[in-house]
């Protein structure tokens, strides 16, 4: 079944192989193994259900929070030919209707709920008339209490997996940490030998912080260093996000609000205006989730501190999806901790606001990180960073300050972590180093320590600071349950005086901007602009997203190879068959009128050759690979056997099959090419006598006057078998 997926890898969404971790896990659920997916926000994870969706017979139900992003999938799936829909309170009478009927007469591949749509007693009762191959979680860590997004309904779709034992499942999250991990395996039956972990890293992420010192200037000079490109700003709070949407408009800048006060007729309006380019920026609340798959969002600016680190790593993956190179700016000021801490303060769970603490406390650490900040970052959600020096971001780039010989303060915290029992917080630790009359430091009779009062040399905020830092570079260890702090060994050397300790307590006060990387492969500008505006108006006609049709990245290797032919551009990042049948000749015109007007040939794309069987610096191997294709067709192999056996796309066996009728010669048994169209004798006399009056060098004329009942796959190979036998 493995060799199934790699076809319609290619086939259906273009792409010539599969990610970090894609296999395995395509490969487990096909073999029918409930599996935990961790992978980075952008780094694939749709996949992983929506090619097993398309080779199981039955349905595949996919559970996710977001009515957006649900809707977004739909058109994206629909655009692929892959029939999926939704079930939700946005849908009007007549749609619901009509989706419910397309369920019931197995029309669907991939149907997607909301948790608690999902659990209603109608909806289980129609999925129990259907046959449920999968069940897929997205946004799984909802499901642990330890995740920082917990949902009650999310607890409860245990319930729905039982109601399908037949059915696989799987769990996918980008923002998960080991804890969390175990509880989303215990919850849903997940074995740990099924349990697979991208990398968290997002490379051509630049990760920078800046002192916030005058935040709006910040902001309006940031987003103007982008002119024209799509952005996503994060405020703390609605009137923020109102209040900075007003001054940036003012400015003449095109953007809009998004947050939980707007309606959500509101809502979906300014998404949609933002996922067409009709808006370049939008501003919404860090609490607020938007589910946005905008693979073109090229930078996200944190107004405000987020909560934590899971919050943040979920906002600033919204960015870059397309593999391109995005900025991900955090304005960090104390009056912010300050805010989050006193909400943290109204909850009424005491280990709850425990929890709370620790998160953003991790989020500072982040924040003031000297090092490479992925460090801290990766480190959160159990992974090691493998390089000192990342090279994308603030810290990695710039010259840094000087490091202060932090030794003595250490060691004076170390000992009061240790003289307390190592299990009191940060916070309790420090009252003590300052001498604080605080009921629980005379209660614990902290205050007669030897540590008592001895750290008056730094004030509140800079021992924060420090015992972050002894956090993240390994020196103290915290409780997730209780905040308690722990020494480890690499304390005992510092407390013995054996090894220094240098670190910042103060963060610099300017960073230098930063430039994106250019493209290894810098499309002609001239001709993305051409093609991007087409795109747009093809866009808007269809009623979809500009990206639904074809990705930044897809216009980019079009504008630099300059495809001439449909086997060239099916060598494109993110074009397969579907694509090309619909918009193929369309964008192919579009190239060849800007080459032919600027005096422009088409480059040769090596770059791809597992995906080409043509080599222009090498024609005979070219036609020797095409002598073989030929040959073992004729032995009665399907195209789709062929393409597998020599790692290729189905049209690209189709271009041989074609190329080798047009250079004259004949088929042994050009009846098989009827045969596998599985069309009747009627529809093939029909088609052959539409090519014999249209000619075949165009199939768009064939497949109007056939009505649209004749697909271009089966025009390709009717084609191959009419071009034969005009050699007869």
């Amino acid at each position: 079944m493995i060799n199934q997926a790699n076809t319609i890898l290619k086939n259906v969404f273009g792409f010539e192989q599969f990610r970090e971790s894609q296999e395995a896990i395509i490969g487990n659920v096909l073999h029918r193994h409930n599996t935990l997916a961790i992978m980075p926000t952008g780094g694939g994870k749709s996949l992983c259900y929506q090619i097993p969706a398309s080779v199981f017979d039955g349905l595949t139900v996919v559970i996710s929070p977001l009515i957006s992003l649900m809707q977004d999938q739909v058109r994206q799936l629909n655009e692929l030919a892959i029939p999926a829909c939704v079930l939700n309170s946005s849908l009007s009478d007549s749609d619901y209707q009509n989706n419910l009927d397309a369920i019931k007469q197995q029309q669907i591949k991939l149907l997607f709920l909301a948790p608690e749509t999902a659990l209603q007693t109608n909806i289980l009762d129609l999925l129990s008339h259907c046959d449920v191959a999968c069940i897929a979680i997205d946004e799984a860590h909802c499901i642990s209490e330890w995740g920082h997004d917990f949902r009650p309904e999310y607890r409860q779709l245990n319930r729905l997996i039982e109601c399908f034992p037949n059915a696989v499942s799987i769990a996918l999250t980008a923002t998960a940490t080991p804890r969390v991990r175990e509880d989303i395996k215990r919850q849903l039956n997940i074995a740990d030998n099924s349990e697979f972990i991208s990398s968290f890293d997002r490379p051509n992420l630049f990760i920078s912080v800046v002192p916030k010192d005058s935040p709006y200037q910040q902001c309006k000079t940031f987003v103007q260093q982008h002119p024209e490109q799509s952005g996503i700003i994060y405020c703390q709070s609605r009137k923020g996000v109102d209040e900075l949407t007003a001054k940036l408009q003012q400015d003449g800048l095109s953007v809009l609000p998004y947050h939980a006060g707007l309606s959500s007729v509101k809502r979906g309006e300014y998404q949609e205006r933002f996922i067409r380019d009709d808006v370049h920026i939008i501003v919404a609340t860090i609490a607020f989730g938007m589910g946005i798959n905008k693979p073109d969002v090229r930078y996200v600016l944190h107004y405000d501190l987020p909560k934590n680190i899971e919050g943040y790593y979920q906002q600033i993956g919204r960015a870059g999806r397309d593999g391109l190179d995005a900025n991900c700016l955090l304005l960090f000021g104390y009056g912010d901790t300050g805010k989050i801490r006193f909400f943290i303060e109204q909850m009424s769970n005491e280990q709850e606001k425990r929890l709370a603490n620790m998160h953003l406390n991790q989020m500072l650490a982040l924040a003031e990180a000297e090092d490479c900040r992925r460090t801290p970052l990766l480190e959160y959600f159990g992974e090691a960073s493998t390089k000192e020096n990342c090279g994308n971001c603030d810290n990695c780039t710039t010259e840094g300050q000087e490091k202060s010989d932090l030794t003595v303060p250490a060691q004076k915290f170390l000992s009061c972590v240790h003289r307390t029992g190592q299990r009191f917080g940060a916070s309790h630790i420090i009252d003590v180093l300052r001498g604080s009359s605080a009921e629980k430091v005379l209660q614990n009779q902290h205050n007669l320590l030897s540590t008592y009062n001895i750290g008056l040399e730094l004030n509140k905020k800079q021992w924060m600071t420090l015992a972050r830092q002894l956090i993240q570079k390994g020196l103290l260890n915290q409780d997730e349950q209780f905040g308690g702090l722990k020494l480890t060994q690499q304390a005992g050397e510092v407390l013995k005086g054996k090894v220094p300790f240098f670190a910042l307590l103060q963060q610099a006060a300017t960073t230098t901007s930063h430039t994106s990387k250019t493209l290894a492969n810098p499309g002609d500008q001239q001709l993305v602009a051409i093609l991007k505006a087409d795109r747009k108006r093809l866009a808007d006609a269809a009623n979809l997203p500009p990206y639904a049709i074809f990705s930044d990245r897809t216009l980019n290797e079009m504008a630099y190879y300059f495809p001439h032919s449909e086997e060239n551009l099916l060598r494109i990042h993110g074009i397969g068959q579907a694509k090309l049948d619909k918009y193929g000749e369309h964008f192919l015109r579009l190239i060849k009128d800007y080459c032919q007007q600027n005096n422009l040939q088409e480059v040769d794309n090596t770059q791809t050759a597992s995906k080409a069987t043509v080599n222009k610096s090498s024609s005979s191997s070219a036609n020797s690979r095409s002598a073989e294709i030929v040959s073992a067709y004729e032995t009665g192999q399907s195209i789709a056997s062929l393409a597998t056996q020599f790692k290729v796309k189905d049209g690209t066996i189709i271009n041989h099959l074609y190329r080798y009728a047009q250079d004259g010669h004949k088929f042994t048994q050009p009846s098989q090419l009827l045969e596998q169209t599985g069309l009747d004798q009627p529809q093939i006399d029909s088609a052959l006598a539409a090519f014999a009056e249209h000619s075949f060098e165009r199939l768009k004329p064939v497949f109007d006057t056939l009505n649209e009942q004749v697909t271009y796959d089966q025009l390709h190979l009717l084609r191959i078998y009419f071009v034969s036998q005009l050699h007869k």
